[in-house]
């Protein structure tokens, strides 16, 4: 049996009333709403459609509703780029552009803005960092006995640690360590820089080299590896209960229960292929996410740190859009982290 342009026209008004409403659709909706003929006629069609999958007919209604085979279709074939409109580019481009001073603070905004948009669920994972390279450090004092230790990246992200002394140390001593250590540690990647051993270089200065052994590199080393710790940033858990999917409590605790599994959904989120990637229920090949759908982009910053950006909805859902603003919030990414840099560069 073909998929003649009539029955695709049937089957994409099927999608988008059900998406919309929610509700099974019937012949008589179909027929009332679009030019496709009468009921019988339609009813016909829509039987073949649920005979070669593309639609499914629940027990307790008349009305048939998509099969994860029918939103595959018309994502590879029916669905149109949806241009976003001026309000939302602004509202978007508003939000990323203001107050931007460290990359992950702009990763972690772009889920929120995501998730305030499309009314789902949304995620962004940072990018790996084993490429990004320090850029330099600093030791700044708190106290007699406290200091507070600062790292930067040439992509702008930023760490720090708090470390207690055992001996006070001059600002002399302190302004040494710094200097040799952004010396010896600037252009390094972060998983480089761990297996550095510097203490040599201080061989000149024994109390900024004893300082460093005993006090600053533990502190340094944490730091560090913290840096290279993947970060998965989500928004917008409680849209779920927007969503007549998630009327059923046991559902709802299901799906809370597993992105809390924080862990588990970074690795399923960073084995995502690169680009624009959707995935439809089954198609996820895991059982906490069958009845889902996940659409994800890539965005790259200094055109060579990666992360991955997308939301987790109901396989009802607005492929169009969704992807639509998923791609837009990438692309801007980059353009809004380049602006922060070029004000750290004119101070």
């Amino acid at each position: 049996m073909d998929l003649t342009e009539r029955k695709l026209k049937i089957l994409q008004a099927v999608i988008a009333d059900f998406v919309r409403t929610a509700e099974p659709v019937g012949s008589r909706t179909i027929s009332k709403n679009y030019e496709l003929g009468s009921p019988a006629t339609i009813r016909n069609e829509m039987s073949d459609l649920e005979e070669m999958g593309y639609l499914t007919h629940p027990h307790t209604s008349s009305g048939r509703v998509p099969s994860e085979k029918a939103y595959r279709l018309y994502v590879n074939e029916m669905m149109k780029k949806r241009e976003l409109t001026a309000e939302q580019k602004k509202a978007i481009s508003d939000r990323l552009y203001a107050n931007v001073s460290e990359l992950d603070t702009l990763i972690e905004r772009a889920a929120h803005v995501l998730s305030e948009i499309t009314n789902l669920t949304a995620f962004a994972l940072s990018p790996g960092k084993e490429q990004d390279k320090l850029k330099y450090v600093n030791l700044l004092p708190v106290d007699d006995h406290t200091v507070v230790i600062m790292l930067v990246s040439d992509s702008g992200r930023a760490s720090n640690a708090a470390v207690r002394l055992k001996k006070p140390a001059s600002e002399e001593t302190l302004r040494v360590l710094a200097k040799n250590m952004t010396y010896n540690y600037s252009g390094k990647t972060l998983s480089e820089a761990l297996k550095l051993d510097i203490i040599k270089t201080f061989r000149a200065d024994a109390e900024a080299m004893a300082m460093f052994e005993n006090s600053i590199a533990p502190s340094f080393i944490r730091t560090l590896e913290d840096m290279l710790n993947v970060n998965l940033y989500m928004d917008g858990m409680t849209n779920i209960f927007s969503l007549p999917e998630y009327n059923d409590i046991e559902k709802a605790r299901s799906f809370f229960q597993m992105i809390d599994r924080k862990k588990e959904i970074t690795q399923k989120i960073k084995g995502r292929d690169d680009g624009v990637m959707i995935t439809i229920g089954g198609e996820n090949q895991d059982e906490d996410l069958a009845d889902c759908s996940v659409i994800s982009a890539t965005y790259h910053v200094d055109g060579k740190l990666v992360g991955k950006l997308g939301v987790i909805g109901p396989t009802r859902m607005k492929y169009d859009e969704v992807t639509s603003v998923v791609e837009y919030l990438t692309e801007n990414i980059t353009k809004a982290f380049r602006l922060t840099e070029g004000d750290d560069d004119g101070r």
